[in-house]
């Protein structure tokens, strides 16, 4: 079953940045649209960003545009995103997951199992 692997979160302050490395062992991530999702304490899941398999077309959460960057290394089967000017809403533990689409407008449903996370905190 697909199951990606996700690393790279930490503690920041507000301000800061962290890249986030989405992996799959075993699973070639260009063959899927990949997409970012996070769940902070007491709140759903909720898509971040994904990035399509077919042309790079990429889409944000409209609260994370211009801070977040997601993109592919094809030679190192890794998706990543880069978080910028990161703010304490940005707070949660955050997944990659597989999704059924990926368009500038949208994010499709994740499909696969979903990994551990890796936990953003970003705190003064």
């Amino acid at each position: 079953q697909l199951q990606l692997v996700e690393s790279g979160g930490g503690s920041v302050q507000p301000g800061g940045s962290l890249r986030l490395s989405c992996a799959a062992p075993g699973f070639r991530l260009d063959d899927y649209h990949i997409g970012w999702f996070r769940q902070a304490p007491g709140k759903e899941r909720g898509g971040v960003s994904c990035i399509s398999e077919t042309d790079g077309r990429t889409y944000y959460l409209d609260s994370v545009k211009g801070r977040f960057t997601i993109s592919r290394d094809n030679a190192k089967n890794t998706v990543y995103l880069q978080m910028n000017s990161l703010k304490p809403e940005d707070t949660a533990v955050y997944y990659c997951a597989a999704v059924t689409s990926c368009s500038a407008l949208s994010i499709g449903v994740p499909f696969g199992a979903w990994g551990q996370g890796t936990q953003v905190f970003v705190s003064s």
